[in-house]
């Protein structure tokens, strides 16, 4: 049967900068996944006690149907044992200790068997505005952990002033070309921000309808993830061997009326972009999209794509600059079905983006 891989969240960032308090946010506003959440020590977390069911030496049962696992040993054991359990979970998260690099972490996910089961959704750094390093060099932990996050959390904001949170944005963007930064007080963000799976509101209008249909029509096709963007400071992305390399941020967009609709939903400032057409795009345009025009106001994004250059039904995941897309049989009609989520997105200009990606526009 044809199933969608379990997504894994990398949670980095150093010492003290919020990490605990971002796992326990996500530990008890998480509502309709099974989310399991792998730690090094159960002692740091502080999981409140109303959630647990039951609890033994290296695993906990919260009542509202995440589990958490401590790391014995290597991380490839714990992530075995979680995913070989009876119950099936739906989304699976990682903390690294604070003097951690990520990446290693990240390879992983990306090799040997774990490969067929698992795609690494995305890497969020929790970075400390309050304390955060100046004097940081291009060799250590703290530099991988921002270079290599597809989603950074500067948090503490309610202890330092605008001014610092500009200084440190900047350093920042010393670092990383385009970077996604969120700012956080207590790591609170919604989490349709940081996580994507099933956490749009448009998602039951969008996506329950295809995953109804794939149940019903079970083919033997395992999904092969696509996600090959490699760690860079451009994060070049390779899919289906059509290569493409970042570019200075352009923006082309043609006023062509399509089949599109708007669901905003003002979640903490945050809005999504819902885009619908029943034509094929082009790859290469869509991957130009990709590279040079999105917003980089748009932290995640979503859908099921059709390509003029496939048969395949592909599903899309974008968290931060980093996507995947896996591929399935189509099971109903083909069209085009997107959402993005960020922060004073465009929608106008996103949607003209997205109508340019089709293979009959100019």
């Amino acid at each position: 049967m044809s199933k969608e891989l379990l997504p894994v969240t990398i949670i980095s960032g150093f010492l003290g900068s919020g990490k605990t308090t971002l796992l326990n946010h996500i530990l008890k506003n998480q509502v309709g996944l099974k989310t399991a959440v792998l730690v090094n020590e159960f002692g740091e977390i502080g999981i409140d006690n109303d959630l647990i069911i039951e609890g033994s030496e290296d695993m906990i049962e919260l009542n509202n149907g995440c589990i958490c696992c401590s790391i014995n040993g290597e991380l490839l054991n714990t992530v075995s044992k979680v995913l070989e359990r009876s119950e099936n979970i739906d989304y699976l998260i990682v903390e690294t200790t604070g003097l951690a690099d990520p990446l290693p972490v990240a390879m992983t996910f990306a090799a040997g068997d774990l490969r067929e089961k698992v795609r690494l959704d995305s890497i969020i750094t929790v970075i400390d505005g309050e304390n955060f390093d100046f004097e940081i060099k291009n060799t250590s932990v703290a530099y991988s952990q921002i270079l290599y996050g597809d989603i950074l959390l500067l948090n503490k904001c309610d202890l330092v002033n605008e001014e610092q949170l500009k200084k440190v944005e900047k350093f920042i963007n010393k670092i990383k070309k385009e970077p996604r930064i969120l700012r956080s007080t207590n790591s609170e963000v919604g989490l349709q921000t940081i996580m994507s799976v099933g956490l749009f509101e448009t998602d039951t209008f969008h996506y329950e309808k295809d995953k109804e249909d794939l149940e019903e029509n079970s083919h033997d096709h395992s999904s092969h993830s696509h996600d090959h963007s490699t760690h860079s400071h451009d994060h070049s992305t390779h899919s289906h061997d059509h290569s493409s390399h970042s570019h200075d941020h352009s923006s082309h967009s043609h006023d062509h009326s399509s089949h599109s609709h708007d669901l905003i939903n003002n979640i903490e400032g945050f809005t999504s972009v819902s885009y619908e057409i029943f034509e094929p795009f082009s790859l290469r345009k869509f991957q130009y999209f990709l590279d040079n025009q999105i917003s980089q106001n748009v932290f995640r994004a979503k859908g099921i794509l059709w390509f003029m250059e496939s048969e395949r039904k592909h599903i899309f995941h974008l968290s931060g600059k980093r996507f995947s897309l896996d591929d399935e049989e189509w099971t109903k009609e083909k069209s085009n079905k997107i959402v993005l989520i960020g922060r004073n997105l465009d929608h106008q200009t996103i949607k003209n983006q997205l109508s340019s990606c089709r293979f009959s526009s100019d």
